[in-house]
This record gives structure tokens, sequence and C-alpha cells, in this order.
């Protein structure tokens, strides 16, 4: 029994810490080899009121059989990312880098489509950066966008940043 609470716990806690996750919100067949842009919603975990919709192409089992190339999707994702509600801003990393706020597969094993979020703090601005991550020679593939924070009711959970 206590194995399972310590078990329990530690999944609820690191949950917590995980990127957020996508919900598909549309998918739209673009010829007749089964290839769709799929269309995600993500919500950023540690800004409450920013939403994310992000689009990347999922190739088609015929596609993939004339291609040869069986195992992975293409680097191609496009970003908008919105104020939805009022706008909470949790702690946020504050670096030039900045954090992931989702990630997920397009490869069999190695390709990832990511979404980091950086504060730029001279223009009151969430960027939000969508890219691919490949370990062998990375992409230079990516889209950004953008949410302005001057003149709005935002609250910073730990204080605004000075």
């Amino acid at each position: 029994m206590r194995l399972a609470l310590s078990v329990l716990a530690t999944t609820l806690a690191l949950g917590a810490a995980l990127p957020a996750m996508a919900q598909q919100v549309g998918e739209v067949g673009v010829d007749w080899l089964g290839n769709d842009i799929i269309v995600e919603a993500i919500k950023d975990p540690k800004v409450e009121g920013v939403t994310c919709h992000v689009s990347y192409f999922d190739r088609g089992v015929i596609d993939r059989l004339q291609k040869g190339n069986w195992f992975e999707n293409p680097s191609d994702t496009a970003i908008s990312c919105q104020q939805t509600g009022p706008i909470t801003i949790g702690e946020i990393d504050l670096g030039q880098e900045g954090e992931e706020v989702f990630k997920q597969g397009i490869s069999l094993i190695w390709k990832e489509q990511v979404v980091n979020r950086i504060y730029d703090q001279k223009n009151e601005t969430l960027i939000y950066l969508a890219h691919s991550r490949q370990v062998q020679d990375g992409s230079a593939k990516m889209s950004m966008t953008t949410v302005p924070l001057y003149g709005q009711n935002v609250v910073w959970a730990k204080g605004k940043p000075q």
C-alpha cells in the first residue's frame, strides 16, 4: 500500500512538471494519398489565458510507401498563440532560451516537434517558437508567434519581473 501511494505521489509530482498536452481540434485531408494537416490546441501550463494552435503535416500510408521514409513526418510546423482569457503568469523561465512548453514525437525514434516560450521583458511580450528537434542534424524549419502583454491586465503569480 505504501509503495502504491509513493508511486502515485511521484507520478502526480512529475505530471505537474511535464509540458502541456495537445488537443486535436482539426484535421484537413489534403490529397488522395491520405496525407492530412492536423491542428491542435495547446494551453500554456504556466501562462493561464494563452492558447496556441499548432498545425503540422501527417503523412498517410500511401505517401510513406511511395517515398520510402516510413517512420517520420516532415518538420513543417505553423503556430499561432492568442490571449483566450485573463492572463495569469506563473513561475516562468526568464532566460534567453526560455522554456519548453510542449513537445511530441514526429518520428518513430528521434525527431520531435517542440514549442518554446521566451519572455521579452523589454517589450513585454511572450514569444512562442515552434520547431522540430532532430538529434542527428537538427532542423531549420520553424514558426513564431507573439502574445503582447503591454497594456493588458496581467497577473504575475510571483510578482512582475523588474
